[in-house]
């Protein structure tokens, strides 16, 4: 993802197949955070690697069931940079 007028760049790398974007869109300004900033309708956003909502029902989709004994691993790395110029 590039933010043409910042240039900032993020990359994710996952193993995970799908990823959840979240924008925070039921935050009402309740909230304070660092510095006392209000977080407001859509301040932020969270990026949440994840197998497919409906995977358990699609036999063409990535199997999300683990079963006793298995074993669980996942690796996420986001990569931030920005544009040379």
């Amino acid at each position: 993802m590039l933010e043409p007028g910042s240039g900032r760049i993020l990359e994710v790398h996952t193993t995970k197949p799908g990823i959840q974007f979240y924008t925070g869109n039921f935050l009402d300004g309740s909230i304070t955070g660092k510095n006392g900033v209000r977080h407001e309708r859509r301040a932020g956003f969270c990026l949440e690697t994840q197998y497919y909502p409906d995977s358990p029902n699609q036999p063409n989709f990535p199997s999300a069931i683990l079963r006793p004994g298995d074993l669980y691993q996942t690796q996420t790395v986001f990569v931030f940079g920005a544009e040379e110029g």
